[in-house]
């Protein structure tokens, strides 16, 4: 479907509204995980049910481990590191977590599985996460082309204790083996190199201490030791799904707040929050906050002095080009940009009708619909793709721009 957005600038009263938006996707494939991995069952209270996550659990139960779900409530009933199956066949679909975290608990099982995905996943770089798996004893068969999707898994009980794993392009994959490495049922060390935003990182270790685990830093290696423990856990609010209804305060001078959502978030995109209060245009590292590039540059025209965004190279590996996806649509709104290697430059503009490419991604559709809140005929491509991870963004949107717009 295509979604005509509404400008409503100078239409707006100062109203408090207060909007809700799913649980977080990173935190509940993690706790999803853990909670397959643990002895006993977990309850974990407001899960995400976007695409990546049904499909996170679809995969769970393709593996015998049971799920049961009610609303925004799941239980699991773990395994505690060891499937009761030695073979079965996954789809990961588009769904990146999924893709990098499965892979790493599989390969700690004795057994041969099957990991299948979509289109988009066979272009997604997976050779870090791949070499760390081959190091611990994991064998793979590749069924199309070298260190991508899809492919044949074959896991080991007795794998190797010792695992570098490169974050350099994702900090996924070190969290994929710091999360699985419990199922060696001795100490298991973990060495990072190159370097990423530690934030998703500081996420997993977290969570795993919430789960019963702690991780002993040591001299720049992680030591992960004992079992996980069935929890009742309480999922935050997905901080990247906020962010869009606090960066249309910033350009339309509303009062939007985001039910759930704490200050001091264990998830990295509360720095897009911060930023916006004091940020009017100017250079901004958003490496440790990257899936906010695009909803940044999607609010950028409408800033004082000119945005630079700069350390986002990885992102032109996600779910598309996400820095070519900014530069095609900016400048089909006559917005003036510069596209560079690990980011953009875009100057203040008044944006021009224009039809926006979503190019299959999820966050183009969302972050670029905040562009046409001030601007005349824009018009969102394909915005079901948001159903990736927020499947009402634009009906919940429709809602605010309603309350806000209320005399």
């Amino acid at each position: 479907m295509n979604y005509s957005v509404k400008n409503i600038y100078g239409k707006t009263n100062n109203n408090k509204v207060t909007v809700s938006v799913p649980g977080s996707k990173s935190i509940t494939a993690r706790a999803l995980l853990l909670a397959a991995l643990a002895e006993g069952t977990s309850t974990l209270y407001g899960a995400q049910f976007s695409d990546d996550c049904q499909t996170f659990i679809e995969c769970l139960k393709a593996l015998k481990i049971s799920v049961e779900v009610d609303g925004t409530t799941v239980k699991v009933t773990g395994c505690g590191g060891r499937l009761s199956i030695k073979e079965a066949s996954l789809n990961v679909g588009s769904a990146g977590t999924a893709a990098r975290f499965l892979p790493a608990f599989l390969a700690f099982q004795k057994g041969k599985f099957t990991l299948n995905c979509s289109e988009q996943m066979k272009s997604r770089p997976q050779a870090p996460l791949i070499n760390a798996l081959k190091s611990v004893g994991a064998k793979f068969t590749f069924l199309e082309k070298e260190n991508s999707y899809p492919f044949i898994i074959e896991g080991t009980d007795s794998p190797e204790t010792y695992a570098e794993v490169d974050v350099t392009k994702s900090s996924q994959y070190l969290s994929a083996v710091l999360m699985s490495a419990v199922c060696a049922k001795k100490p298991f060390t973990v060495k990072p190199v190159g370097s990423h935003g530690n934030d998703y990182i500081n996420m997993t270790l977290d969570m795993m201490w919430s789960f019963g685990v702690t991780v002993e830093d040591k001299d720049g290696k992680y030591i992960v030791d004992g079992g996980y423990l069935p929890k009742k856990y309480d999922i935050e609010p997905d901080v990247s799904a906020a962010c869009y209804f606090y960066a249309i305060n910033k350009i339309l001078g509303t009062n939007i707040e985001v039910r759930g959502i704490m200050p001091h978030s264990m998830q990295g995109d509360i720095k897009f929050i911060n930023l916006l209060k004091n940020f009017n245009g100017g250079k901004v590292d958003m490496g440790s906050f990257s899936d906010q590039a695009l909803t940044l540059a999607a609010i950028a025209p409408y800033l004082e002095s000119p945005t630079e965004i700069c350390n986002v190279a990885h992102i032109r590996r996600q779910e598309c080009d996400r820095i070519n996806a900014m530069a095609v649509n900016l400048k089909a709104m006559n917005v003036k940009c510069e596209e560079r290697e690990d980011g953009i430059k875009i100057y203040p503009s008044a944006p021009k009708p224009a039809h926006i490419n979503t190019f299959g991604d999820h966050r183009v559709a969302m972050s670029f619909a905040l562009t046409g809140l001030r601007s005349d005929g824009i018009v969102i491509e394909n915005a079901e793709v948001c159903k990736k991870t927020f499947k009402n963004y634009f009906t919940v949107l429709d809602g605010v721009v309603k309350d806000i717009t209320a005399k």
